[in-house]
């Protein structure tokens, strides 16, 4: 197990999930502290890197296109200090977060996670029921059905459209916007049986916000919603081929499952590999292994695949 605590946050690795638990001091951001702890499985995991600097550094984490919904709706667009997925490291504990990388590391190579994206959910996104107040409006969510109240920052015409309840299943999308330079941000929904192509400061489907803090909370209300829509890199459900014979093997073909063979050999011998790797680890972490005999052992093995 790795481990590392930081003021910015706890994260630990248990060999298949990484749990991370956001700090509780006045300067951790509130989108952290109000999506609380995180389970991130492995299967979730693109990759993990150490960023040094001149003062500690910094972890990142980088997950799969499509595992999370809250990375979904967001597209890099958090800043630092709100991205759950990014711990602040201090100068004292950098040899701690590299070997917290190469733990994460070796796992994701002995269990061959794929980088790719994924064609489901693996985190659930943040836990319903949710409201976040911010910009001209409060959203909530329960995990039926969204509510739009406006405040008095509201434009009238949009005010007097009065509170919004929208079922889920009559929204087909999520767009969370923050704001950038004098461009307002916002938090609309989609709903195909209501289009509007006003901006959100008019759209009864959509709470305009202003730049401050508390916009990136409307995020965690996106995500819960797309967590609750049809994945965009689902399949759709192919028809059934109708039933007929098989087409005859020509003369002197051999079956596909016979002609397989040789690639059959090279993944027993990947897998073997793969076995020898997870042999060490364990023998690392029972203390026979020292560190330099098991990353000698690991480099050595590594060169045969």
């Amino acid at each position: 197990m790795a481990e590392i605590l930081q003021t910015d946050g706890t994260w630990v690795f248990d060999g298949d999930t990484i749990r991370i638990v956001p700090g509780r001091e006045r300067g951790v951001h509130v989108l952290r502290q109000t999506l609380g702890e995180l389970a991130v499985p492995l299967a979730a995991v693109a990759g993990l890197a150490f960023e040094p600097a001149r003062r500690g550094g910094r972890l990142r984490l980088r997950l799969r296109g499509g595992a999370d919904p809250l990375s979904q709706v967001t597209r890099g667009r958090l800043p630092e200090s709100a991205d759950p997925y990014q711990l602040t490291v201090d100068a004292d504990r950098t040899g701690v977060a590299e070997y917290f990388v190469d733990e994460v590391r070796n796992a994701l190579l002995l269990e061959q996670v794929p980088a790719g994206p994924t064609d489901r959910y693996l985190l659930p996104g943040p836990a319903v029921p949710i409201s976040v107040g911010a910009g001209d409006g409060t959203a909530s969510f329960d995990g039926e059905r969204i509510r739009l109240e406006w405040n008095w920052k509201t434009e009238e015409g949009k005010k007097s459209s009065g509170t919004r309840l929208l079922p889920v299943t009559q929204v087909s999308g999520v767009e969370w916007q923050p704001a950038a330079g004098l461009e307002n941000g916002y938090l609309r929904f989609t709903v195909p049986h209501a289009p509007t192509e006003a901006p959100p400061k008019h759209d009864p489907h959509a709470v305009e916000l202003f730049g401050f803090k508390k916009d990136a909370l409307m995020a965690l209300v996106a995500a819960a919603v797309v967590a609750r829509l049809p994945h965009p890199g689902a399949a759709p459900v192919a028809e059934p081929a109708p039933p007929g014979p098989l087409a005859a093997l020509p003369a002197g073909r051999a079956p596909a499952a016979e002609a397989a063979h040789p690639a059959a050999s090279a993944a027993d011998d990947h897998d073997a590999l793969l076995r020898r790797l997870r042999e060490l680890g364990e023998l690392h972490h029972s203390g026979v292994l020292t560190d330099e005999e098991f990353t000698a052992a690991k480099q050595a093995i590594l060169k045969r695949f």
